[in-house]
């Protein structure tokens, strides 16, 4: 009964809290009354009303009459109405005669006067709610000036009740009010007690408080069962609010120490809805005596600050550290708990009041695992101002298995990659932070592969050859080219992740386009037959269909291929059956066959455009996902094609329905003009920050949004009360277009700037001309930061709008012209990384 009763309270304090926030229109809620016969003629018994009486003709009362109309409304929400009483100018009786009219209002219960009031007494809407509330509730809300009185209403209540002690500096107040609205709702539940002097605030505390200032304490006297026992007391840490109130009563009605038996995962407190952290104690049988008054400490220094409870290993598996005898569990949507040794209790509290602490307690714990006793002597470096770097100086000791991966050097170089098998060749800076991550990832890449034949992995450090680099053109690094028999075949200009990198090392492997020759071999290859290269990498399938008439445009395709290839997979039919192939896809040559899922869809498109570019265009927007799900290796491609994103956010998988309704809208949207997507925040738990750029707060999930990054960086907010159907999409985008929908937020026109500047490695240097290097070759080159594993090079330019797709996506740090530029900073280009 008790949780049902708290259910029913919570859902009327936050009906109240919505109505106060509603703007009130005048005097909606303000009755009139002709005569004080026809008003106390009209009284019910048990209701309360609120009545001033005045003259027909009042102009001196006007800005009376205003906040007692304005009232009206707000006072109706707890059953009180307001009654304007017009006295006739005859009328001489105690209400309507000279020394109260418009200088007092009187409230009634039924027909009984409960309390007279002086007009300047109820000078807002605040006041009148307060005072009329204050009046009503005598019984609820005790008004103490003295300690002793405070002490006898608490020794009254030991052992039953609890009470809940406001001081506000005066009364008919914002805060006076919101504590008579909490007393209306829970003063049935704790004693209210109420006082406006100063020096008993001061009385009951510890500290020096500000009696500028309202204060509340919820004082815990049911627990208090000796008469002798003082009564704890909880201060509310927030401004004095109705919702903050509430708020606060549900937190001390809550379980002091909540004890679970299942994954912390799942665990879902009513700390945790409100916003609060949650700290475990991680406990054990043997000792559980001992960590239950831990857990009991704690929560009472953590009161009203974060939930606790107590977990036992017996009952759940927990692949953690056997030393670790904490968890928090924080919020915010998919961030992952963290699992912590501390020393004492002090270390817990300060852990939920510094959020900071909790990095420093990991990065502390990382350092104690370190087998290494060398790591110590660089513990105060500077803070990194990039990320790459930051991770890059973190695992500096570890050794990377290199093993398989070739050194390429000057006197190696050339007689390698005359051999007949492919070589991919990684162009590196040893001292420079992106190219050891690269490292890293071509490392895995090479472990990933070992065993594939005509695979052959290489790495040249430019630092220690700059001649190679420069003979061979190198302009950038990190760089991956892959070579054919001694001669450059393409330059890799995707993401850097092991993924990547191994599917474009074993695309390049296979012809692009792989031509075929007969139409079984053709309808096999849209079925999903391929050649062991391409079997285990489940790209779209692309096949370009031609007629001996369609020479141009099987000419630009080809070409489309070689600068496609490793990011593609692609093959070509130009035999004389190839009308009959294409037409069982409703095309004619030159056409484009798109077989999706392993060839259970197939999709014919005619090849309109016979350029090299617009065929690589072409090609590229057809490969792209109707409906895609956005992670961070893919955005670049959809960003690139400068729509507004029509986005999905989900906490998990989307429905099916949700699926089936924004897959039909992708494909019917009008010439392509937006991107239908969806981003699933459990695998790319960065929408998070995407969504607290657009909202103050994560917004309940799902949530869909339009986003024109490129246009104003409006954000518009699907409405929540809607099915995520065609139907309501299509009509609210309808509205969007038509400029009837207001957006939730828009982005900032100031460039997107990381945190800190990027550090500039150039100032390090000497001030004078580049030193040749010392190895041979012409190239000038840098002296690399004195400090190994230090910050960043500046980054590169950003390319001009009209340089082509291949070289905005080319990955890595400018080099050349590096001398030129010992005097003057890149200007850092526009980035908008959050969507």
């Amino acid at each position: 009964m008790s949780a049902q009763k708290d259910r029913w309270v919570s859902l009327l304090v936050f009906l109240l809290f919505c109505a106060s926030s509603i703007p009130r229109s005048g005097s909606l809620g303000l009755q009139q009354e002709l005569s004080p016969q026809h008003y106390f003629s009209g009284l019910e018994a048990g209701k309360a009303s609120l009545a001033f009486f005045t003259p027909s003709v009042s102009p001196g009362a006007q800005p009376f009459l205003e906040q007692i109309e304005s009232s009206a409304e707000a006072l109706q929400d707890y059953g009180i109405s307001v009654v304007k009483v017009n006295c006739p100018k005859e009328d001489a009786s105690r209400y309507c005669g000279k020394e109260n009219a418009l200088r007092k209002a009187f409230l009634f219960r039924g027909n009984r006067l409960i309390r007279e009031f002086p007009t300047d007494a109820l000078f807002d809407v605040n006041s009148v709610v307060a005072n009329v509330l204050f009046a009503l509730l005598f019984n609820e809300v005790k008004y103490v000036e003295t300690l002793a009185d405070l002490e006898n209403v608490e020794n009254v209540l030991k052992g039953k009740s609890n009470m809940v002690f406001a001081y506000v500096p005066a009364t008919g107040t914002a805060e006076h009010r919101a504590v008579m609205e909490a007393a209306f709702v829970y003063g049935t539940i704790h004693q209210f007690v109420l006082t406006t002097e100063a020096v008993l605030l001061k009385a009951t505390s510890h500290d020096d408080p500000d009696v500028s200032s309202a204060w509340l304490l919820f004082c815990h006297c049911q627990l208090a069962t000796d008469p002798a026992q003082p009564c704890r007391r909880t201060a509310l840490g927030q401004p004095l609010t109705l919702l903050n109130i509430h708020r606060h009563l549900k937190l001390m009605g809550a379980p002091l120490v909540t004890e679970v038996a299942e994954d912390p995962e799942k665990v879902s407190t009513v700390h945790l809805q409100l916003g609060l952290p949650l700290v475990f104690i991680l406990s054990q049988k043997e000792t559980y005596e001992a960590d239950r008054r831990t857990a009991e400490f704690v929560a009472w220094q953590l009161l009203g600050k974060a939930g606790v409870a107590l977990l036992s290993r017996d009952l759940v598996d927990l692949n953690v550290l056997h030393r670790s005898n904490i968890a928090l569990k924080t919020p915010d949507e998919g961030m992952p708990i963290q699992y912590l040794v501390l020393e004492d209790t002090d270390e817990v509290i300060t852990l939920v009041e510094d959020k900071s602490k909790v990095k420093q307690i990991q990065e502390d714990e990382e350092e104690e695992e370190e087998e290494d006793e060398d790591e110590k002597e660089n513990n105060n470096q500077d803070i990194q101002d990039d990320q790459v770097v930051e991770a890059v100086s973190r695992d500096k000791k570890r050794e990377l298995p290199l093993e398989q991966v070739l050194v390429l050097t000057e006197e190696n170089f050339h007689s390698s990659l005359s051999e007949a098998a492919p070589t991919v060749v990684l162009f590196y800076a040893s001292w420079e932070a992106v190219s050891l991550a690269v490292l890293r990832s071509y490392s895995e890449v090479a472990a990933h592969l070992k065993g594939t034949p005509g695979v052959l992995l290489s790495r040249v450090n430019c630092w220690d050859w700059p001649g190679l680099c420069s003979q061979e053109n190198v302009t950038q690094f990190p760089t991956i080219r892959i070579y054919k028999e001694g001669h450059q075949s393409r330059t890799y200009n995707g993401m850097w992740g092991t993924e990547e990198l191994s599917s474009f090392i074993l695309l390049s492997q296979v012809s692009c386009p792989l031509k075929l020759a007969t139409m079984d071999e053709a309808e096999g290859y849209l079925r999903g037959e391929f050649p062991p290269e391409l079997s285990s990498h489940h790209h779209t399938s692309l096949l370009g269909v031609f007629s001996t008439a369609t020479s141009e445009a099987r000419a630009a395709f080809e070409e489309a291929g070689n600068i496609l290839s490793g990011h593609v997979r692609m093959g070509m039919y130009f035999e004389d059956d190839a009308l009959a192939l294409s037409q069982k896809y409703s095309v004619s040559p030159p056409a484009l066959l798109l077989a999706r899922s392993g060839g259970r869809s197939v999709e014919g498109i005619a090849l309109s455009k016979h350029s090299v570019q617009d065929v690589v265009q072409m090609i590229r927007y057809e490969l792209l996902d109707i409906f895609p799900e956005i992670t961070v290796p893919n955005l670049p491609q959809y960003l690139q094609l400068r729509k507004p994103f029509l986005i999905l956010f989900s906490a998990g998988g989307i429905s099916q329905m949700e699926s089936k309704e924004m897959l039909k809208v992708a494909k019917g949207r009008a010439q392509q003009a937006f991107v239908a997507c969806w981003l699933n925040l459990k695998k790319t738990p960065v929408g998070h920050g995407i969504l607290r750029k657009y909202f103050s707060t994560t917004p309940s999930l799902p949530v869909l949004l339009w986003v024109n990054l490129h246009a104003g960086g409006q954000v518009f907010k699907f409405p929540p009360e809607q099915s995520i159907t065609e139907m309501n999409i299509l009509s609210w985008l309808e509205k969007l277009q038509a400029g009837l929908e207001i957006p939730s937020s828009a982005l900032s026109e100031e460039d997107w700037k990381p945190p800190l500047p990027a550090y500039d490695f150039l100032q390090m240097m000497e001030p004078s001309v580049p030193e040749l290097s010392a190895r041979s070759g012409d190239t000038a080159v840098p002296h690399p930061p004195k400090s190994p594993g230090g910050d960043t090079a500046a980054t590169g330019e950003e390319p001009p709008q009209e340089s082509t797709a291949e070289e905005v996506g080319s990955p890595g740090r400018d080099l050349r012209g590096t001398a030129s530029r010992l005097a003057a900073r890149d200007k850092q280009g526009k980035r908008h990384s959050e969507l």
